[in-house]
């Protein structure tokens, strides 16, 4: 199903926050001995509605870091967020990883684990539960959050479609 809804973001316009989600080292034998290299999974975002996320590879940590939040600011995307939490539940997936985000009430907090806490957090919801099903894999959790993430519709828009007043898109 295309989006239609996905609004790409600028990065130069904005103060960015990152948060690392993951390191792999990788080790390639020859026959010089073992070569390492790391990946680095990142997630930007300005704690106002604006994430995204990178991969980056390189001989060293601080290197692959550096590629993954220059990659991230690629991959920004603008989410809706209604009085600190996301407007609807919302389902998200990618290969093996589904997700599931729900919205709760004030003073819940961050009810997620691991890669979407991290997605979470620095798209700047302040309470809503979620649940990851399927694999635990950090690439493709943050995957199937930014999935979910692009999948949610503001009020504004849906009150537009259905051409009601905004009190009757959340009073039915």
């Amino acid at each position: 199903m295309p989006n239609v809804n996905i609004k790409r973001v600028k990065s130069s316009e904005i103060e960015f926050k990152d948060k690392l989600v993951a390191i792999n080292r990788v080790t390639k034998v020859t026959k010089g001995g073992r070569t390492f290299t790391f990946s680095a999974i990142v997630v930007v975002g300005n704690e106002n509605g604006v994430v995204g996320h990178g991969l980056g590879k390189a001989k060293e940590v601080t290197a692959a870091i550096a590629k993954g939040i220059d990659d991230a600011k690629k991959n920004l995307i603008k989410v809706p967020i209604h009085k600190g939490t996301i407007p609807h539940e919302q389902y998200g997936k990618y290969s093996g990883a589904l997700v599931f985000l729900k919205p709760a009430a004030p003073g819940t907090g961050v009810i997620a684990g691991g890669a979407m806490r991290a997605v979470l957090e620095s798209v700047g919801v302040k309470d809503v539960l979620a649940k990851s099903k399927g694999s635990s894999n950090p690439h493709s959790v943050v995957k199937a959050t930014m999935n979910a993430l692009m999948l949610l519709r503001d009020p504004q828009t849906i009150a537009q479609l259905r051409g009601v007043g905004i009190d009757k898109v959340f009073n039915g």
